[in-house]
């Protein structure tokens, strides 16, 4: 963000919560504290948003420990996706919730975590296909309404819904579809919100987020297929089909490995690998039409899980990670990014002080502040404690920015500094054992 923008209040709050109570990057507003990855990003955007994505698809592994910044990369990717247009799915992945090597579960997730970027600030996306599909019709309605009411027609709203249900029936009923069942649940969902037969609607939904519903439900509106472990990368493959045939710029699908304990069993392991060199061979073959699919991992995954795999492994192998030299590369390695660790962290202690100060209504002294985060910053480099020291960092730095608040500012020792981290670092430790699974990277 430019030195001189202003942040919303909302926003503002929403981010110091997520930092504030686990550390976890915000759902929305990343950009407000983004730092330290900006020529990834760079190169992502000149290269693939605007050149490549336009006509082809992408696969990238981003590569960072627990802690190291893989969440907040993915939604720093998510809202450049946004921007152009790609409607897109943040995913985290677990042997639980969502096992990669399932399929059926995996197009589940991404069926219900699809979404667009919502219009107003301050106000997180409304997620889903089904959702998508509801915002698409009425956006469409409203804009042949718009069109119709300024040509003076005389009932410009029930010709626009016959000129949507046109569109529907001509155009996206001709989209260039792997699954011919796919194609119908969406033509037939968009005509049932269309007519307001919220039957329809219902059961089709039900099917489209990968819900078990027993096939006579469905059958009458041409859907025969049903979902399935054995069909589920071909439903999701359709899904970005769809997508671009509905209007939308393309798809991005952000998998997030959230898991700490990559043992997972040697089938579990090979179906993890084959499926992953399906998809990057989808890739290269446009069957994943204007998709970018991203998946986040810690760095023992490249030692220990790929290398089992030959075919994975040179698909994934590279001299060099991504950067300006080398756009083409598979890895994006967030051990490396643009700052060293005690500047980057410096940089996020500043772009949060008037972060602070937007939620709180507070100002504060501006001088004392940036050399406390300087401090702050330094002391949990010093510390090298296993848990990652950016999240310890954003954690211990809105703490302490509420005490300057309700005790008084003053300037931050070094031994006081470390005292702080200490106490924030104990802490930290506590919530990953409440919910180790769930924990998200900053």
């Amino acid at each position: 963000m430019t030195q001189h923008a202003t942040i919303d209040p909302r926003v503002a709050s929403h981010i110091l919560q997520r930092l504030g109570e686990s550390g976890q990057p915000p759902e929305f507003g990343v950009e407000w504290i983004n730092v330290g990855n900006e020529s990834y990003l760079k190169v992502l955007e000149s290269e693939y948003f605007e050149r490549q994505l336009k006509g082809g698809a992408s696969f990238k592994l981003v590569q960072g420990y627990f802690g190291g910044g893989k969440t907040h990369f993915l939604y720093c990717v998510r809202d450049m996706a946004w921007r152009h247009g790609f409607a897109v799915a943040v995913v985290e992945l677990s042997p639980t919730e969502c096992p990669y090597d399932d399929t059926l579960k995996v197009y589940s997730t991404v069926a219900r975590r699809i979404a667009m970027k919502s219009p107003t600030d301050g106000e997180g996306p409304r997620y889903g296909i089904t959702d998508m599909l509801r915002d698409l019709v009425d956006r469409r309605v409203d804009e042949f309404e718009e069109d119709l009411r300024a040509q003076g027609h005389e009932r410009p709203h029930v010709e626009a819904r016959h000129q949507v249900e046109r569109w529907i029936q001509r155009h996206v009923a001709r989209v260039s579809c792997e699954s011919v069942s796919y194609r119908k649940a969406i033509v037939e969902f968009a005509l049932g919100w269309l007519e307001e037969d919220y039957e329809r609607v219902q059961r089709l939904e039900a099917w489209l987020r990968g819900e078990p519903i027993p096939r006579a439900e469905v059958r009458d509106w041409g859907i025969y297929e049903e979902m399935s472990r054995a069909n589920g990368f071909l439903m999701l493959r359709s899904l970005t089909q769809m997508v671009k045939g509905l209007g939308f710029a393309g798809t991005a699908l952000l998998f997030d490995e959230v898991d700490r304990n990559l043992s997972v069993s040697a089938k579990r392991s090979q179906t993890i690998g084959d499926n992953l060199r399906q998809v990057i061979d989808l890739c290269g073959r446009h069957q994943l039409p204007n998709t970018l699919f991203m998946y986040a991992v810690p760095p023992e995954f490249m030692r220990t899980v790929v290398p089992d795999y030959p075919a994975l492994f040179q698909r994934l192998k590279t001299p060099v990670p991504l950067g300006v030299r080398s756009p083409q590369a598979v890895l994006i390695d967030l051990e490396k990014l643009d700052l060293e660790p005690a500047e980057l962290l410096t940089a996020i202690g500043e772009r949060l002080i008037p972060i602070f100060e937007a939620a709180r209504g507070f100002k504060l002294d501006a001088e004392i502040q940036r050399n406390n985060a300087d401090i702050l910053a330094r002391a949990c480099v010093q510390s090298q404690f296993e848990v990652n020291h950016r999240r310890l960092f954003v954690k211990t730095m809105v703490d302490f920015l509420h005490a300057q608040m309700v005790d008084g500012e003053k300037a931050l020792g070094l031994d006081s500094a470390i005292d702080l981290v200490l106490d924030g670092n104990e802490s930290l430790n506590n919530l990953v054992l409440v919910s180790d699974d769930e924990f998200q990277d900053f």
